[in-house]
């Protein structure tokens, strides 16, 4: 927890050690209400007493009242500010935290776990922090004062308090121990249910395509139950709670007044009034000290399902980037776009085998590097690991001459324009898609815009959309069709101006006709850009000023295509599996 609470700003410290203050103030001034009580009590038993003595002492007695209620708004004030502001601060720090995280760290956690820990995991810390100020401070400040006023009073009065005390702290420490697993338990489930949402959200055509919906629900339905199920049970413990402690506290105040009844049954003269002064200020005391424990209890309960979101909050925290960037932020040759790979072999994180093995090529300013073989040939896993999407094992690849280790994360991603196998669009208009990122440091303009649709054929369509480029686009592009996502995707590249563009198989959704265009537009505006491009389609690469070969993770050919239809047998039996389509 404390590591937790470090994360708090000094300007929410400052606001905590006020809300501890103030409840020091209304603890105070909740306790002095009993001591006016048992000397208007006096007054009122003592014959020739002052009228103006007993009302001076109610109005006394009223402020403190007014007092603590003031204090107790300012003490909430301070909770909800600081517990609002805190929940802010650590979400951020989280989110940021995992924009650092590579490829290897995100599925590591899952997205659906970081989701629930970056949202449900946080709130229930805010919680716990709200409710700690609040209820935590105040405990034991009120705890340890009623007991002071007590101590030295009747005897038999104080051991009925240890009783009520002890039978509180019993009753609910069964209730934690029997809870504690489930609050565990609702965590790991929450984390199940949204990936169980997530996973129908996203793939709904898909459920639909093949008829699953009773499928999909009964495996919702049993993951709901659960978690459900796991709430209720937890639930009822804390249900049981308010019924004890409103049993034992009037169960409290009952004995002592018995008890007090019998005593001044026995006592004569002053003695009578000096009891019965001292019983309305023990029972006052004593649930005092009662709802003290009982407060603390209750905080006992909270913290452990705050403490398992601790935990998953600080692995996010603290988990260690594997990726780390250098310090170049310039360059420092006169070559610009060039890339090499010098003996470059990769395997995943704890595979055993290679995908990638001793890849060694260059590629020039202003050349097309294509990229094809069979699947699980390396393709992808070649190009994504020039933004650092994962680290080569072994060896090491250059741009402009510098090892890309070496660079800094802005200065290697912005001399690269990236367009993902899978097209990835955010809700929001057109141009703000297209505008995402910056261009040599500087936002992109409207001009960048445009031009970049009309070089990635997305204007035909754009421009006969009722509002242009500040139509709406859907969260993850479903409003529109694969091809316009990938034109889209690559229009948004193009408008960076970038020195190396990646296409990861970024044309499969596109026909041979729109794939043939948009590629002489590439070839005529962003020539003097070095360009990678992976694909299936031989028609796609087959003007390339260099082709490599993949098989099984090996580079078997490197030429044009022209030089490897003669030389290269994997590249020979790819054509002529696709001859027909070529044809046409």
């Amino acid at each position: 927890m404390i590591k937790t609470l470090n994360n708090l700003t000094r300007k929410e410290v400052i606001f905590l050690l006020l809300a501890i203050l103030l409840l020091i103030l209304q603890g105070w001034l909740d306790l002095k209400i009993p001591d006016y009580m048992s000397k208007v009590t006096m007054l009122v038993q003592t014959k020739g007493t002052d009228t103006s003595e007993v009302i001076k002492s109610g109005i006394i007695m009223l402020l403190c009242s007014l007092g603590s209620l003031v204090t107790a708004f300012g003490v909430g004030f301070l909770a909800a500010y600081t517990g609002t502001s805190f929940e802010k601060n650590l979400r951020k720090k989280v989110f940021n935290k995992i924009h650092e995280f590579g490829t290897k760290e995100i599925k590591g956690f899952s997205t659906s776990s970081l989701i629930t820990r970056n949202t449900n995991d946080i709130t229930q810390i805010k919680t716990l922090v709200v409710m700690g100020i609040q209820m935590l401070a105040k405990a034991p400040i009120m705890a340890i004062m009623a007991i002071m006023k007590i101590a030295g009073k009747e005897w038999n009065f104080s051991l009925i308090t240890l009783v009520g005390v002890s039978i509180v702290i019993v009753s609910n420490l069964v209730i934690i121990l029997v809870a504690i697993p489930k609050f565990k338990k609702i965590q790991r489930l929450t984390d199940n249910l949204n990936a169980i949402t997530r996973e129908n959200l996203t793939g709904l055509r898909v459920v639909r395509a093949y008829n699953a919906e009773d499928f999909e629900l009964n495996r919702f339905e049993k993951a709901n139950k659960e978690l459900t199920d796991t709430h209720l049970f937890t639930g009822k413990l804390m249900a049981f709670m308010g019924p004890i402690m409103s049993s034992i506290m009037s169960g409290l105040s009952l004995a002592i007044y018995w008890v007090g009844a019998v005593m001044i049954n026995g006592a004569i003269g002053m003695d009578k009034l000096n009891i019965f002064s001292d019983m309305v200020v023990f029972s006052a005391y004593a649930v005092q000290v009662i709802m003290a424990f009982m407060v603390m209890v209750m905080l006992f309960i909270l913290y452990p399902r705050a403490s398992v979101s601790m935990k998953r909050v600080n692995e996010v925290l603290d988990t260690e980037i594997e990726i780390k960037y250098g310090n170049v932020s310039k360059d420092t040759s006169e070559l610009r776009g060039t890339v090499e790979f010098k003996g470059v072999s990769f395997k995943y994180p704890d595979a055993e085998e290679y995908v990638l093995k001793n890849i060694s090529f260059t590629a020039n300013k202003g050349e097309t590097i294509a990229i094809i073989g069979g699947t699980g040939s390396g393709k992808s896993t070649l190009v994504n690991l020039i933004p650092r999407f994962y680290d080569a094992s072994e060896g090491e690849i250059l741009i402009d001459g510098i090892n890309i280790k070496d660079m800094t994360s802005d200065f290697l991603t912005d001399k690269l324009g990236y367009i993902s196998q899978k097209a990835v669009l955010f809700k929001g208009s057109i141009k703000e898609n297209i505008k995402l990122g910056k261009k040599n440091g500087k936002k992109v303009s409207n001009d960048d815009v445009l031009k970049a649709l009309n070089i990635a054929r997305a204007s035909e369509f754009v421009t006969a959309m009722d509002k242009g480029v500040d139509s709406d686009i859907a969260s993850a592009g479903n409003n529109i069709s694969g091809g316009q996502k990938q034109r889209l995707s690559i229009a948004r590249a193009i408008a960076r101006d970038a020195e190396i563009y990646i296409f990861d198989d970024s044309f499969s959704a596109l026909d041979y006709k729109t794939d043939y265009a948009l590629r002489k537009n590439l070839e005529k505006y962003t020539g003097g850009s070095t360009k990678f491009i992976v694909a299936s389609r031989i028609g796609t690469i087959k003007d390339a000023d260099k082709i490599i070969v993949l098989d099984e993770g090996e580079m078997v050919g490197i030429g044009t295509h022209e030089s490897l239809l003669k030389d290269c047998e994997v590249y020979k039996q790819i054509a002529a599996s696709q001859y027909w389509k070529e044809a046409k």
